[in-house]
Parts: structure tokens; sequence; C-alpha cells
């Protein structure tokens, strides 16, 4: 990355992983720097950056609801007056749901949420990535073809834009208010397909990118955290064992502040490893006649 002032932005950020995010950047950026915290409710946002601890890079508080649809372009146009670019961007906002939700009733915000706002999120800071940046999805090892069924696996392969991740986004979404979904093959459970379409936007913008970025040394990425030990996780897990927020950021810390694997561009990284996208498909051996 260049050595003028660096500025990154996390989304998601007033708990949890994103709050983790926003202080594990600032503890290893410079006071010259500035890391935005985001989040869709003002008084969160501006309590979350009030505590954050005075060491590092400037913690500032901005108000973003990705569900809004002129919200991550208005900001990004903030940014690009205030900063002239971005070097990190953590896209983290998630709508969570339980076992116990009616997912016909809250399917439209769920994926005005997790899934447009991804893609809005994408199409409006990606444009302001400064060589040598850095843009993350936060999404989960779920996200990939092994989770879905195969007849499932040509609604993903060969999209090329986020605008046709969008529209079969649309479609999903639509099956899963009609009660079509299982017919169609989908899982039941939503996060699934939530989290594919989220790489498969990953994906997509990464063929129109990557040989500009490779020239410049942006990696584009998902990135899987691994399981975290919140209570929204303890919902759908046992998660007594598994990491904090605080721990399940160091990884992701890496990634967006350490050197570029040229490995990891356009895919989804767990832990410093890539998980393939496709099953991978071993032919059965017929046995010695």
């Amino acid at each position: 990355m260049s050595t003028t002032p660096k500025v990154a932005l996390v989304t998601g950020a007033t708990q949890g992983l994103g709050l983790a995010l926003v202080e594990g950047l600032a503890r290893r950026m410079t006071p010259d720097d500035t890391v935005y915290l985001t989040g869709r409710d003002a008084a969160r946002v501006a309590e979350a950056a009030a505590a954050m601890p005075a060491t590092g890079a400037r913690v500032r508080g901005e108000l973003l609801d990705v569900a809004d649809p002129r919200a991550a372009a208005e900001l990004a146009g903030l940014l690009r007056e205030r900063h002239g670019g971005v070097d990190v961007v953590a896209g983290n906002a998630v709508m969570r749901v339980g076992p116990d939700d009616d997912m016909r009733a809250l399917i439209d915000a769920y994926t005005e949420v997790n899934n447009f706002g991804t893609t809005r999120l994408l199409r409006a800071f990606a444009p302001l990535v400064r060589d040598g940046g850095r843009f993350l999805v936060v999404g989960s090892s779920l996200g990939t073809l092994h989770h879905l069924a195969p007849v499932l696996h040509d609604r993903f392969d060969g999209l090329t834009s986020l605008e046709e991740v969008d529209a079969q986004v649309a479609a999903w979404r639509d099956a899963v208010k009609d009660g079509s979904a299982r017919a169609q093959s989908w899982p039941g459970f939503v996060n699934i397909p939530s989290k594919v379409w989220q790489v498969a936007a990953v994906r997509a913008l990464a063929g129109q990118r990557r040989e500009e970025d490779a020239r410049r040394g942006i990696l584009l990425a998902a990135v899987c955290p691994g399981m975290i030990n919140t209570p929204t996780s303890g919902l759908w897990w046992d998660v007594s064992g598994a990491p904090s927020p605080e721990q399940a950021a160091v990884p992701l810390l890496d990634l967006a502040l350490g050197p570029v694997d040229p490995g990891h561009y356009g895919e989804l990284v767990r832990f410093g490893r890539v998980l393939p996208w496709r099953p991978e498909w071993r032919p059965e051996r017929r046995a010695a006649s």
C-alpha cells in the first residue's frame, strides 16, 4: 500500500465481528489513518465509535444502512470527497435470523441487507479502492456449490455481472416467498443460498476487474471467519468452544493489511486457504476383476 494516510471502512460494525475488525484495523494502522465504523442505527454507531480505544488510527462513525438503495453510493461519494479513495473495505453487514423465524415473511428484508446490500457495496466502493487496497466480503464456508443440489449449480456458474447476480437472487427470494423454493431443490436453511450468492457476486465482479486489479495490487475476495462465539450463532449451533469475535478477526485483518496472495483473488478464503467453489468430482473406481 502507499505511504499516504490510509482509509478503511467496515460495515455492520457496531457489534461482534464488525466491531472487532474496526478495533483491529485501528490498532494496526497509524494515527494518520482513518477507520470508518458504520452501521444502520445512528445511536449505536456513535456509541461504538466513542468507545473505541484511543490507539492507532482515528475511528470515525458514519451511518450506512446497506438496505437503503442509495446509502452506499452516497457514502462512497462522501469518502471520495474527503480522502480521494479507500484502502480497505470489509463488507460485514448482515441481517441475522433464528431457527424459529418465518423466512417467507422476512426474506425481503433479509436479501435487501445480506445480498442486495453486498452488491450495492461492491458497486459503490470497488471503484474507490486505491492501488494496493483490499475489498473483503465477509461470508461463510457455506458459500460454495458444495452445499447446493447439483441441479442448482448452473444458476451460479457463468454469472458475469452484479446485475445477473441480483436477478438470480430476486428469483430465489420470490421462490421463498411463494413457497416454491423446496420444489426447486433450494435448501430450507436460507443462509446457504444467501452465502453462495455473496461469493457469486465477488466472483462476478472479479471476472470484470481481474487484470486491472492484478496490475494495481488490489485484492478482492470473500472471506470466511469460521464459527464465532456470538449470541446469534448460538441460536443455531453450540458455539461454547468457538473463537471470540476478536480472535476470529485476526486472519481477516492479516488479509486486509498483509501481502497479497494472487491465488486468493476472486475466491472464498478461510484461514488463509481458498475453499473450492465447485465440488471435486472423482469417478468411482471399478473393483478389480
